[in-house]
């Protein structure tokens, strides 16, 4: 019965999440056409939406740990589900996302994706992709912000190892910005597929940033060694505090 209730609980949830995008696009199409700061504002105001309204609809609280950072810098994540999407995106003023070619497709989060500045990466293209980004930002045409890449380059479950990759090595390496990992245990709680949605607490901590200019296999290693580490170690917490509840 208890699994039934949550089960319909999520349903509803999942739902109204997206009339919710649909609303918000809509009422902020004009201050997003005019200004990326609308398009900016649109999206925190559903990050904003989302997190409130799972804390009381489904009993799923986000928790956002660490210093948050507000310069220049790049952002390594841990990717799970789309809930640290949105909770990584919601804590930063100016996030922006190296992002799969086809949501730029998608209606409302393509066009506003592309208004904050998201970067479309084609699979098998990545390497000319990140070529291009490189030299838009060395010509001042890219537009200022906090640039968030998915290190292992999709949604990769809890527990699950997946190989990290080298593209966020050569962004650290090209851009010669600090770089901020970041862990979550955002999937233990909101499955890659699926309509349930699991109450409790999830996390996204931004941890210690990696100065700029360290050899690229150094790199890869400590961001690899920092993410999943911490990661495992959140993850770990959620499951305890499930089982002693």
């Amino acid at each position: 019965m208890k699994y039934a209730v949550q089960w319909l609980r999520s349903l509803v949830f999942n739902a109204q999440m997206y009339v919710a995008m649909l609303v918000i696009g809509v009422l902020w199409t004009i201050p997003a056409i005019v200004s990326r700061r609308g398009a900016i504002s649109a999206c925190h105001a559903y990050c904003d939406w989302v997190t409130w309204t799972a804390g009381w609809m489904i009993g799923l609280k986000c928790e956002v740990r660490g210093e948050v950072p507000t310069d220049e810098v790049l952002i390594a994540a841990k990717h799970q589900s789309f809930l640290d999407v949105i909770m990584i995106y919601g804590a930063l003023p100016r996030g922006k996302f190296i992002m799969k070619d086809i949501l730029k497709y998608a209606p409302i989060l393509g066009q506003f994706g592309l208004r904050i500045g998201c970067i479309p990466v084609k699979r098998g293209k990545r390497g000319h992709a990140i070529k291009k980004m490189v030299a838009d930002v060395a010509a001042g045409r890219a537009l200022p912000g906090q640039l968030i890449i998915y290190s292992q380059g999709t949604r990769v479950a809890p527990g699950v190892k997946a190989p990290y990759k080298v593209g966020t090595g050569v962004l650290y390496h090209e851009l010669g910005q600090d770089c901020v990992p970041v862990a979550t245990n955002a999937g233990v709680f909101w499955p890659k597929r699926g309509v349930y949605r699991h109450p409790g607490v999830a996390v996204v901590e931004f941890l210690p940033r990696i100065p700029a200019g360290m050899p690229l296999k150094p790199f890869m290693q400590h961001l690899e060694e920092a993410v999943e580490t911490r990661s495992d170690a959140l993850i770990r917490d959620a499951q305890y505090r499930a089982l002693a509840t």
